[in-house]
Order: C-alpha cells, then structure tokens, then sequence
C-alpha cells in the first residue's frame, strides 16, 4: 500500500528494483523502481534497445512466465506477485498492447477478435455484444468488423490490437509504442480515449513510447525515463551512442546508382477484394529525391510501396526508361524479411562476394556491431527494422530504396541516422521513398505525397503540403500543433 492524501491506496502495479537479462541476447533491463496507482497516466520513455518493452512485458507478467532469462527484483500486480500468481489471474487485471500487434491476433474475422477476450473473462452475451459495438466505433473499425485480422494495414491492426485489450477494460493497461503506426488523428484519438479511462474510470496507465510529444498536453502526466543499454545509471544522456550518422560525404556511400533517371507512375490501381485501395495514382519522381509519403491508417501507402518494388498486381505501370525499377523495399514489420540465424547471417545473406569494408561501415552506421552474433527475431522491434535495412543496403538496389514506416520503435537519434542516410543515398543518385504518420520526420524529406481513400490530394514540398488545411481535413488528418508552422519544416 503507499499513502496517499491521507489513506493507503493499493498500487495497479509496483516494481521494486525489477531488473531482467534474457539469455540469448545482451540486453537487459537495468532495476527499475516504480509505483503506478488507479488512475494515474504514465510515459516510459528511452532510447531504442534501453529495455522499455522489457519493462511492458515484466509489468503484465509475461515475463517471468513467458520468457526466459534471469529475472529480480520483485512486481506485484494489484498486490498479486507476478513470480507466484497464474498468468491468466494477472490477465484479468492487466492487458498489454505489443509493440508488434500481428503478433497478438489470433481470430479469424476482426470482430472475432475483440469477442476472444471478452468470452474468457465469462461475461453475459449481452455484454459481450454492448462491448464489441463500443470499441468498434472508437476505433472506427465498424466497417472492417468481417475482415480477416491479416489482410488489415498496420495501423489498422494496431487499432484492433488496441480494441481488443481496452475493450476488457482491465485495470491496467500497458501500452508499447501504441502510436508507432497510427496517424495523428487517430494518435490524439487514442490518448483521449486513454485519459478518459484513467480520469472517469480508474485505470492505471503505462505507454511506452518513442513519439512522447503527443502526451505532453496530459494532465498530471508522469514520466520514467529509462537509461541507455550499458550506460553506468539513470543520470546518462538518452540516446548516447558512439558511431557518428552518416553524412552524404562518407566513403561508403560515395558508389553511384548509374544515371540519372526518373520514375513513371501512370494510373496505377491495385483492387483487393473487389475494392480498389490505389485509384489511377499517377506521379514522377527523379533520382536524389527523398520523398516521404503520409496518410491516414488504410489510405494505400503500404500498397504503393509494394507496387513500386514489383510485389504487387496492379493496373497501370511502374517504369523507369521503359522497364522495371530495382528497389530494395523494407517491410513494415521487419519479422517478415528476416530468417537467418545471425545479424550478419542476416545481412550478408546469399552475396557470393560481399564488400565487407561496406558491411563493416553498414553495421557501425545503423547501430548493430554488438548484435552481430545474435538472432535478428531476438531483438527489439527498432533493431530488426534496422537489419532489414542493412540487408537491404547491402545488397545496393540500383534505383534506390522504398522504407515502410522506417521510424518504428526508433529514438530521436536513429531517426537522425536514418535521415542522413537517406540523404548519402540521394546524393549518390538514389531515389529514396518511404512511408510515415511521423510527420516531423516527413517533413524532412524534399517532397510529401499526401494520400486519401487510395489518391494522390497533395504532393509538394513539406512546408507546401503541410500548409494546405483543405488537403488536410479532406484525409481527415490532424497536423498537430506542436510541430510548429509549416515554414519551420522547410
């Protein structure tokens, strides 16, 4: 119990000196001390790698009873010992969100998916039925309700992954990166959604997140901020690492992508199950371009991604000189792309004779050295969306590269990385185009396509697109106001 106003009031959760090092790889989670009371909204925040999906599964007890590794320190959920309490008793007190939500669908339609859960707590059939309807609306999923959980995008599955656990409204809701894949209008959706359950409801709220501006305007909001992975205490500098980011003059990306060449986009139209997601999008894009392409969940940016790199049938035709482009694409869920047993396995997959200065300069550069002997799948979510993409360079597409949702799980640093590494790309003659609800970071790229309901209502430079309040409200998109005017961003 901890005093409170005067009166004890039993803890959702506490962690006393909770540390954790699972067995097959080298990170930990250093001891951690926290107490999160009904009611109370907080952001773990730290650097990629520094162990905050660590702290998410040891606080809904999956770690212990899920994971191996060496596990002290002691939490209690609801003053319920995670070591010693079944984990469908510590289930019915706290839900977790994965960072990676496909991996926590199991249904086969996604109103069977939110049913799932509410049919194990043993509710009334009328209650599962008022529930379902509820979470549906809020998370503007009525329409999709027959849909396969698989053939959803993203952020759509984010969005039910979202649904399912609020909709069992268990007192503790731990969230792992839950904005990652969400556009701003849906982001600001959510934490609204979040506040009310905290402030009218009592729930004890814990996100973890990369993206911690949004939650600046929460009342009373509270923050632990995790250290670095290897830094000495809590007192280190977020986001501390030794290898410098690529700028455009380094050596290692001064190879050419041949000639200067342009892209040609003309009435491309991509139909699944009878509904067309891409509508006669027509566009040209030249070599040394970064382009960054925004949307609301669902608009077709992931489809526009996979018709550029051949990966998708389509109506219409991608070309470059009359032929097929050579991009490298990496996935939005980087689990998809990766199979090997090593980080260097990996990246230097079936390259009969592979440039290893490159290799060396691609592993310092992207934040891998110390993971070269570990299972790609064992890493955070950051770290593997950060192998495909050495993969991919190591293979060096000769057009360019297509990055989907490049920003997932990363801090404020490896963005930066990312960045400049796309800048060397485009300077050595690459086109370099991805997706992104991270709109600060789309407005560092030279160009902004804007898509809606599968077509092109913007496409301009940053400051342009981001300016244009009619294209904005037409995709139903909010530009927050904390990124400041749209001249800021060019």
């Amino acid at each position: 119990m901890i005093a409170e106003a005067g009166r004890l009031v039993q803890p959702a959760v506490r962690a006393a000196r909770l540390a954790y090092r699972y067995g097959e790889i080298s990170g930990e989670l250093r001891p951690v001390d926290l107490a999160v009371l009904p009611g109370e909204f907080w952001l773990v925040s730290g650097p990629s790698g520094s162990g905050k999906s660590t702290l998410a599964r040891c606080l809904t007890g999956l770690i212990p009873h899920l994971y191996r590794g060496t596990l002290a320190g002691q939490v209690w959920v609801d003053g319920m010992d995670t070591r010693e309490t079944p984990l469908w008793r510590l289930a019915e007190r706290a839900g977790l969100v994965f960072q990676n939500p496909a991996s926590q669908m199991l249904a086969a339609t996604v109103e069977d998916e939110i049913i799932f859960g509410l049919e194990n707590l043993g509710l009334e059939r009328a209650e599962i039925g008022r529930r379902v309807e509820s979470v549906l609306r809020a998370f503007g999923l009525t329409g999709l309700r027959g849909r396969a959980p698989q053939t959803l995008s993203g952020g759509e599955q984010q969005k039910l992954a979202l649904a399912a656990i609020l909709a069992r409204r268990p007192a503790l809701i731990v969230l792992d990166e839950p904005l990652s894949m969400l556009d701003s209008t849906a982001a600001i959706e959510l934490i609204g959604h979040l506040q009310h359950l905290a402030h009218d409801d009592g729930a004890a709220v814990v996100m973890v997140e990369h993206r911690g501006e949004y939650l600046r305007q929460v009342p009373a909001l509270h923050e632990h901020a995790l250290p670095p992975m290897g830094a000495p205490g809590p007192t280190a500098v977020a986001g501390a690492m030794p290898v410098e980011p690529a700028t455009s003059d380094d050596p290692a990306l001064s190879h050419s992508g041949g000639d200067a060449f342009e892209l040609n986009v003309r009435d491309l139209t991509v139909r699944h199950g009878g509904r067309a997601v891409l509508h006669r999008v027509s566009f040209d894009a030249a070599a040394g371009e970064v382009i960054a392409v925004v949307g609301r969940n669902g608009s077709g940016k992931t489809t526009l991604l996979r018709s550029l790199a051949g990966l998708q049938s389509v109506d219409g035709s991608v070309q470059v000189a009359g032929g097929r482009p050579d991009f490298g694409l990496v996935f939005q869920n980087a689990e998809l792309q990766l199979f090997n047993a090593t980080v260097r396995d990996e990246i230097l997959y079936r390259i009969p004779r592979p440039n290893l200065a490159w290799y060396d300069w691609l592993v310092a550069a992207l934040g891998l050295a110390p993971y070269e002997q570990t299972p790609p799948l064992l890493l955070s979510e950051g770290e593997k969306k950060r192998v495909a993409l050495g993969a991919i360079l190591m293979r060096r597409p000769h057009h360019g590269v297509l990055l989907d949702e490049p920003s997932l799980g990363q801090d404020a640093r490896h963005k930066a990385i990312l960045m400049r590494l796309a800048r060397g790309l485009a300077a050595a003659g690459h086109l370099v185009v991805f997706t992104t609800h991270d709109l600060a970071l789309a407005g560092q790229a030279d160009r902004v396509i804007l898509l809606h309901e599968g077509k092109i209502v913007a496409d301009d430079a940053p400051a342009a697109v981001l300016g244009q309040t009619s294209a904005w409200q037409r995709a139903g998109l909010v530009v927050p106001a904390w990124l400041g005017s749209p001249e800021q961003l060019s």
